[in-house]
């Protein structure tokens, strides 16, 4: 499309956050545009069939805390059927690779664990996760290892304060055509702009003036929404600069968590949604969900510095991976019947440049900087500025919402020189 020369309020990035923010702007009467890199929607969230009979989430896949997630209600509202399987995350589908007394123990460690680091933030003094592994205990690289899952990043750089506000019901549903498709079915009513890269933001004059891949606009207001890589890299450029945004960008940095999907031949000798993982006392170890939905498949996840030495290994290491890392607990029988078809390296990603945010020690504050508006006319939203649903999408989605109300409270629009 072609630019407009001016806009009241420009969104920049069409993930989550910026869609949020659009739809809540959409019956205010002014005029908006969300200006996206990419040639797709949904950011973080994307949905690919990865053959004709599986559908795969390369990004986030689950309606996490589901009862007070926004996009249940958006998903049942456009028809898109909601899984409410438990997951099998605590499970494990073979004994033999993680036999349940083990299975047991590791679970105890890992909530004594957790509930050593929740007793410690209590007194407000935030530190590294990582003090608060037993000293000695074997189980602690498997700890560590769903940090990398579910933090993108070992303990040892994830502060205690922010781990600590993250809220989680433990109720996890799934999208059975896929978050990416809903991201993709909501934004659908949304001005759009893709294959436009924003390079910079000046916001010197009365007006905001913002440079793109495809021409410059003015815009009243802006609300940004990019991932804080991108941020901290200077991807896109402030005019006049603010290094408070950028230094907390860079105390919020993105980790990786990587997925993998790999065709199944023979799927009826595996549980359906089942997990897969070994009892091993490292924390380079993927997880595994076996046959999501029932599909013909197995989904591995890696996370933490090891997804990011995969990626840079090239295309095809974190299937490699996974498939050695499989036929390890199953049997060398099962490699031929194991195909790689797709894998996520967002860390390469140079729209994303990592997966979803984690606070560094001593930056679990960095959230509440970076949402902060300036001047009345940039506002930031993003899973990174969520005070209690950071890494997710539904706190992405809120996060733009929270910023549409600001540019609605914020004073009058001037969009022109």
């Amino acid at each position: 499309m072609t630019l407009p020369s001016e806009v009241d309020v420009a969104i920049i990035g069409a993930g989550a956050a910026g869609l949020g923010a659009a739809r809540a702007l959409e019956n205010s009467g002014l005029s908006v545009i969300v200006l996206e890199a990419r040639d797709r929607v949904g950011g973080r969230g994307h949905t690919i069939i990865a053959a004709p009979d599986i559908t795969f989430d390369l990004g986030c896949g689950w309606l996490h805390s589901a009862d007070k997630n926004s996009f249940v209600d958006i998903a049942e509202q456009l028809d898109f059927e909601i899984d409410k399987t438990r997951p099998p995350w605590r499970e494990q589908a073979f004994d033999g690779a993680f036999p349940l007394k083990e299975r047991a123990e590791f679970i105890a460690a890992l909530d004594a664990f957790y509930d050593r680091a929740a007793e410690a933030a209590k007194a407000g003094r935030d530190s590294s996760a990582a003090d608060y592994l037993e000293p000695g205990n074997r189980w602690n690289p498997m700890i560590d290892a769903i940090s990398t899952y579910v933090n993108g990043s070992e303990l040892d750089q994830v502060s205690i304060l922010d781990m600590n506000a993250y809220e989680d019901s433990e109720i996890n549903w799934r999208v059975r055509r896929g978050y990416g498709a809903l991201m993709e079915a909501y934004a659908a009513s949304c001005p759009l702009a893709l294959n436009t890269q924003v390079r910079l933001i000046d916001h010197s004059g009365n007006h905001v003036r913002i440079e793109t891949s495809q021409g410059a606009l003015n815009a009243g207001k802006v609300i940004v929404t990019v991932p804080t890589n991108l941020i901290a890299d200077r991807a896109i450029r402030f005019h006049p600069a603010l290094p408070e945004k950028v230094d907390a960008a860079r105390g919020l940095p993105l980790g990786i968590a990587d997925k993998v999907v790999l065709a199944l031949d023979e799927p009826e000798a595996l549980p359906k949604d089942g997990n897969l993982r070994g009892a091993t006392m490292r924390t380079a170890m993927g997880t595994y969900h076996l046959r999501p939905f029932g599909q013909p498949c197995i989904e591995g996840y890696f996370g933490g510095s090891f997804a990011r030495q995969l990626e840079d290994a090239g295309n095809g290491a974190l299937a490699a991976q996974a498939i050695d890392e499989i036929v390890a607990f199953l049997g060398n029988g099962f490699r031929r019947r194991l195909k790689p078809l797709a894998e996520s390296r967002w860390a390469h990603d140079p729209f994303a440049r990592g997966s979803y945010s984690h606070a560094l020690p001593g930056h679990a504050g960095d959230r509440a900087v970076l949402a902060r508006p300036v001047d009345g006319r940039l506002f930031f939203a993003g899973e990174a500025t969520s005070p209690n649903f950071f890494s997710t999408a539904h706190g992405a989605r809120d996060s733009g919402e929270r910023a549409a109300r600001e540019v609605l409270t914020n004073g009058k629009f001037s969009a022109s020189p």
